[in-house]
């Protein structure tokens, strides 16, 4: 089963995540596309992995997430990968140009429909909030919600978290 899992700023999202894979019977591991750039975000960073369970595998990966797909992918048994967030994924590829943005996105989106372990893809909703006052923030918002919409009709299942709460879109 692959779950697309939205929601806003300190909605929930992740912490829902982390339970819905927690649920299953295969291997875990976290991949996680944040970078630590500055000190509270390393902070976060560190409390996030002492949150996760020993026994979780973890990928640190910033912007080729379609060749982790492919590797854990190719394994005899598909671990359960937690992808956590598009937000921030996004970010990092629009910051590594137009190009990389691109062939990174299609690659991604191409390894997120045959992946064949269990999926749970971490994303912001951006299509609640308000229009942005700069380009590079409107690109953003369109970008990610149209990754957003191609990752829904990839997923088995679409939960919407608000205030901690999952609200099912899908099926």
């Amino acid at each position: 089963m692959h779950t697309l899992v939205l929601g806003g700023i300190r909605s929930g999202k992740t912490a829902l995540a982390e339970r819905l894979v927690s649920d299953t019977d295969n291997s875990v591991v976290y991949l996680a596309t944040a970078t630590a750039g500055d000190d509270e975000m390393r902070l976060r960073i560190k409390r996030h992995q002492q949150q996760r369970p020993a026994d979780w595998g973890l990928e640190e990966e910033p912007l080729a997430l379609a060749q982790v797909l492919t590797r854990y992918g190719q394994q005899k048994a598909a671990p359960c990968l937690l992808v956590d967030c598009m937000s921030l994924w996004l970010s990092n590829l629009l910051h590594a140009g137009d190009d990389t943005f691109a062939r990174e996105r299609e690659a991604f989106l191409k390894q997120v429909s045959c992946y064949p372990g269990e999926l749970v893809i971490v994303s912001n909703e951006v299509g609640l909030g308000i229009i942005g006052m700069d380009p590079l923030t409107r690109r953003f918002a369109d970008e990610l919600g149209w990754m957003n919409q191609a990752l829904a009709t990839r997923c088995d299942r679409v939960i919407m978290s608000v205030a901690g709460l999952p609200m099912v879109l899908k099926p």
